[in-house]
């Protein structure tokens, strides 16, 4: 039984040192480690039962064991690798690395970091299969150590009957059959496993060997490498070093693009069935952009693009293999960006030419007779020639285009023409130094040189094509309304379409600099220096960051918040309003979807950045503490409207009066509710406003609104006909309900008029002041041809005393002018 237990034990540590599990899964083999202070002994009274119990498991693990077992398929693809491996291995010998060229030595860096992923891959398989094993294992052992306590623990309490005693020992030896079957699965994975661990290792060496080479080949760039060119000539024979650097880099290129095929099968069958439907959607565009009446030049640019459905289905899965297949093998992207020539030529829109001129076909010329160069890597000086040529005639080139352009008047923006030109006089001074370099024998620098400047440029304009098909095709489509049934596309067509098309011209321009910064050397150091940087630990005290941590949740929580705006707009405007819902529950669970995906998002935000629960515990407390001091009325308002939520006493579009403010509820938040009175001012009012004081909703129930309207009419009018007249006009005015029915009441006897009221209901509370207005010009006008007089308030002023002098100045003023005695007024002094 000891060497039973301690070859388990050895077992179960070797296989946690030599399997990348993680943390759950040694725990689970090792438990000994774990917190338990020792096993469990098992009562007398409970030992039949949990015999009977332990029996069983073991039992199921024996069979379990006997089956087929899934580590045993896991074999061959591990030496189907590992012959892999050695075979890209034996494509070097040491200093050969330091012959082949940048671009070879890329694609040998990429086929490394391939089958790292292999075999990353293979140890997520393993370990999965494994799983049960080391459970099954970790738990044996864990059943075991508890029988033997009890046994142990029985022995020094005098012991039990000798039935229990042989229902242990039955138990313990089955609990050992059981652990003796699950040994050998476990054995084979940590076998497995060892051979795993030689492999990587082999995987490293060449990812450091070519790391190395990449880096020696950078140092050249400062140095001459060759003799000047008016000495090269001498030795013009073919090298041994070129032809083998040749044939290395074909059998690098073959044998990686065989093998990411075969890896990638079943993505690649998933991406032609795509291609196969496009194409049909492409040229049924074609069809229906002939169609099209439309003044708008953008799309009648588009028409003019999507009828050459061919052309665009190509370059269209050509660019697909650049952006869906980043690590692809560099020889497919070469032939990719070979046979998008063509339609790159046809495709582009007629803007760029006007801006350019024939400068696109001179791209695509240079850039293919660069790409011929390989028919002459075998000798040296003739493919040193080759590049002299090809560089010379692209400085040529680009000087009489600039010059041919200088004095062309088009009718487009000064800052764009500038940006061009621009652009391409820094091309001409590029390819003027790689000349210079090429003559004096610095060809590094020169081949680095040429081919970045011509890869750019016609980089460039395969990926402007790309954008403007894609654009194209989303242009049409909603132009033709085929989402017409989805109210959010086209409430939204023009601002949709104008965020895709930035979002797709904002992706090429990135691909385009990280496509530059890979051609001319600079992308392998930025890249280093900025994850040097991004990765660089701040330490506040407990808490701990990086900048790539800030950057990432600063990203991570603009994408949560646009991904919750996105989700509200299409519940709002598509799902719930084809539901039957009560009124303002629609309302309601698209904004509390919005803000619960808001504070998922910044969950999963603050997970991505790297923080950890203990170091927000610190934020939580300074939270909490702000809380306690200053943001009872904050949080008052975010509790406030989550009850607003669900109560719904208000609902966007209801007519409301609070604190003295009447308007319409423009929009409901977490932390204020925003009115629009209808003055047309916007008012904030914050949400613990609503609940707590008196809050009058017009339109929470219906939209109902009583219309009063009082009348006077003058004395000595017959009430009864006063009160016919009013009836029949008001239930004439359009927009008043018959039911509630107008009522026309006798209010009372005033000073000047006898009083009567109306009051009538409209069920169109928008627009009752209109009613009520329409129905005070009826009533005048039927009181008017009826001949009932609206009196006018009438006072007389008596006069009880009044002195001697105010009486003779009003009696001068009131006697006739033409009187003897009669003298000019003169005025009333004031008083």
């Amino acid at each position: 039984m000891r060497r039973r237990d301690g070859f388990l034990a050895c077992l179960l540590a070797a296989l946690a040192f030599t399997t990348p599990f993680p943390a759950a899964a040694q725990e689970a083999v090792l438990p000994a480690a774990s917190a338990r202070q020792g096993p469990e002994i098992v009562p007398q009274s409970e030992i039949q039962v949990r015999a009977d119990a332990d029996e069983r498991y073991a039992q199921d693990v024996i069979q379990r064991s006997r089956a087929r077992d899934p580590i045993d398929r896991l074999g061959p693809p591990l030496e189907s690798l590992a012959k892999s491996v050695a075979a890209t291995a034996e494509l070097f010998k040491g200093e050969d690395l330091k012959i082949l060229s940048v671009v070879r030595l890329e694609s040998l860096s990429r086929h490394w970091k391939f089958h790292a992923r292999q075999l990353e891959r293979w140890r997520g398989d393993l370990q999965q299969a494994a799983a049960q094993y080391t459970e099954d294992a970790a738990e044996l052992a864990r059943r075991r150590a508890s029988w033997e306590a009890t046994r142990a623990a029985a022995g020094e309490a005098g012991g039990m009957s000798p039935a229990l005693a042989n229902r242990v020992q039955a138990v313990l030896a089955q609990l050992a059959l059981a652990e003796q079957a699950v040994s050998g699965p476990i054995d084979q994975q940590i076998r497995l496993s060892r051979r795993a661990n030689a492999i990587e290792n082999s995987i490293r060496a060449g990812g450091k060997a070519v790391a190395a080479a990449i880096a020696y080949d950078d140092l050249r760039l400062t140095r001459i490498d060759s003799p000047p060119y008016w000495k090269a000539w001498e030795d013009s024979g073919a090298s041994e070093g070129a032809l083998h650097s040749v044939r290395v880099g074909l059998e690098i290129e073959t044998s990686f693009l065989d093998e990411y095929n075969v890896a990638t099968a079943s993505a690649n069958r998933a991406k032609n069935l795509l291609a196969v439907a496009l194409l049909p959607m492409l040229l049924w565009l074609s069809w229906r952009s002939r169609k099209i009446d439309s003044d708008d030049p953008e799309i009648l640019a588009s028409t003019r693009v999507l009828r050459r459905p061919i052309s665009s289905w190509i370059l269209l899965m050509l660019v697909s293999v650049v952006v869906f297949d980043p690590d692809a093998p560099i020889l497919l992207y070469q032939v990719a960006l070979l046979l998008a020539l063509i339609p790159v030529l046809r495709l582009l829109p007629a803007a760029v030419y006007e801006v350019l001129g024939p400068w696109p076909y001179v791209a695509t010329g240079l850039y293919l007779l660069k790409q011929l160069a390989f028919l002459f890597t075998a000798n040296p000086f003739y493919h040193r020639s080759y590049l002299l040529f090809v560089t010379v005639l692209s400085l040529v080139l680009m000087v009489w285009l600039l010059r041919r352009r200088g004095t062309a008047q088009v009718a487009l923006a000064q800052r764009s023409i500038k940006l061009v030109r621009g652009i391409g006089w820094l091309a001409v001074g590029g390819f003027g130094v790689s000349a210079v370099a090429n003559i004096v024998g610095n060809v590094s620098l020169a081949e680095m040189l040429t081919t970045g400047l011509l890869d750019a440029g016609y980089v460039g304009l395969v990926l402007y094509a790309g954008v403007t098909v894609l654009a194209s095709v989303l242009r049409l489509l909603l132009a033709r309304r085929a989402f017409s049934r989805f109210r959010v596309v086209t409430q939204h067509a023009g601002p949709l379409l104008n965020s895709v098309t930035r979002l797709l011209q904002l992706g090429a321009a990135v691909a385009w600099v990280f496509v530059v910064l890979n051609q001319f050397r600079l992308l392998r150091p930025l890249r280093d220096v900025a994850t040097t940087v991004l990765t660089h630990r701040l330490r506040f005290g407990e808490l701990s960051i990086t900048l790539g941590g800030v950057l990432l949740f600063l990203f991570s929580v603009w994408l949560a918040f646009w991904a919750a705006r996105t989700v509200r707009v299409i519940l709002k405007d598509e799902v719930l309003p084809k539901m039957s819902l009560p009124r303002g529950v629609g309302n309601s669970i698209s904004s509390l979807t919005y803000y619960a995906m808001v504070m998922l998002g910044l969950m999963v935000a603050l997970a991505a950045a790297g923080f950890e629960i203990s170091q927000l515990a610190i934020v939580v407390g300074a939270l909490s503490v702000g809380i306690g001091f200053g943001l009872q009325n904050v949080v008052n308002n975010f509790v406030s409207g989550l009850i607003l939520m669900f109560e719904r006493p208000i609902q966007p579009g209801d007519v409301v009066e609070v604190s003295g403010t009447s308007g319409k509820v423009r929009e409901i938040g977490m932390r204020a509710t925003t009115l629009t009175t209808f003055e047309g001012a916007d008012v904030v009012v914050p949400n613990g406003v609503l609940l707590n004081e008196k809050l009058i909703n017009w339109t929470l129930s219906d939209m109902d609104r009583r219309i009063d309207v009082n009348v006077g009419v003058a004395y000595g009018s017959d009430p009864k006909r006063v009160l016919e007249l009013l009836l029949e006009v008001t239930q004439s005015t359009p927009g008043i309900a018959e039911q509630p029915a107008p009522t026309i009441l006798f209010s009372g006897f005033g000073a000047s008029s006898l009083d009567f009221s109306i009051r009538s209901w409209t069920n169109n509370f928008g627009d009752w002041v209109k009613i009520r207005s329409d129905l005070h010009v009826r009533v005048y006008e039927a009181l008017r041809q009826a001949g009932i007089e609206i009196p006018f308030p009438q006072q007389d002023l008596h006069l009880r005393t009044i002195s001697s002098t105010a009486g003779e100045l009003l009696a001068r003023r009131a006697a006739p002018p033409d009187a003897p005695d009669a003298a000019p007024p003169e005025p009333v002094p004031a008083t």
